[in-house]
C-alpha cells in the first residue's frame, strides 16, 4: 500500500439501524477503493464502517480518544491511543484528505468543522444541517449526498 489515500468517516458512538447500515456500507465502498479509512475508532457508526472496510479486506485506522487501545472497535487495523479525549478529533481530521459525516453529534460537528478550516472536502450523508443565511453564506459540506456510492463517486472525483 504505496501513498494510501485516507478517508475520514465521522459519526456518532451510537446510531439507529438506518445509519448502521449506511456506515457499513460506506466503509466497505472505501476499502474497495483501497483507501485506508480513519476514524475515532469507537462504536456506532465509526464501528460499522470499520466494520464494513473489514468485510472488504480495507485497512482501518482508529485514533481513540483514551488510554487504551481496548476501548476500540475490534474491526481496527490499527490504533493510536491518544489521551486527548474529544481533543483527538483534530487528529481524525486532520489525517484525513477527504470526510464523510454520517449522521452524528456534536464531535462530528467539530470534525467537520475542523475539516472545513482545513480545506479538507467533506461529504454529509444523512448528517448536520446549518442554515447557511445564518453562518454568513458558508456551507458545512463540499457536498451533501443521499447515498454511500454518491458519496464515494464525488471523493473519486476531487483526487
Amino acid at each position: 500500500m504505496n501513498n494510501p489515500f485516507y478517508v475520514g468517516i465521522v459519526g456518532s458512538r451510537s446510531c439507529t439501524p438506518e445509519i448502521a447500515g449506511l456506515a457499513y456500507e460506506t466503509g466497505k465502498l472505501v476499502a474497495e477503493q483501497g483507501w485506508m479509512l480513519v476514524c475515532g475508532g469507537m462504536g456506532g457508526v465509526m464501528e460499522q464502517a470499520c466494520r464494513g472496510a473489514h468485510s472488504a479486506g480495507g485497512i482501518t485506522l482508529g485514533i481513540l480518544p483514551g488510554n487504551s487501545r481496548e476501548e476500540g472497535n475490534p474491526y481496527l487495523s490499527y490504533s493510536i491511543v491518544t489521551g486527548l479525549g474529544e481533543a483527538r478529533n483534530v487528529l481524525v481530521a486532520k489525517t484525513s484528505q477527504a470526510l464523510i459525516a454520517i449522521s452524528g453529534s456534536y464531535g462530528t460537528l467539530s470534525e467537520i468543522a475542523l475539516a472545513n478550516t482545513s480545506g479538507i472536502p467533506v461529504v454529509g450523508l444523512k448528517s448536520w444541517h446549518l442554515d447557511p443565511q445564518l453562518n454568513r453564506g458558508r456551507y458545512l459540506f463540499s457536498k451533501e449526498v443521499e447515498d454511500p456510492r454518491e458519496a464515494i463517486d464525488y471523493i473519486k472525483s476531487l483526487h
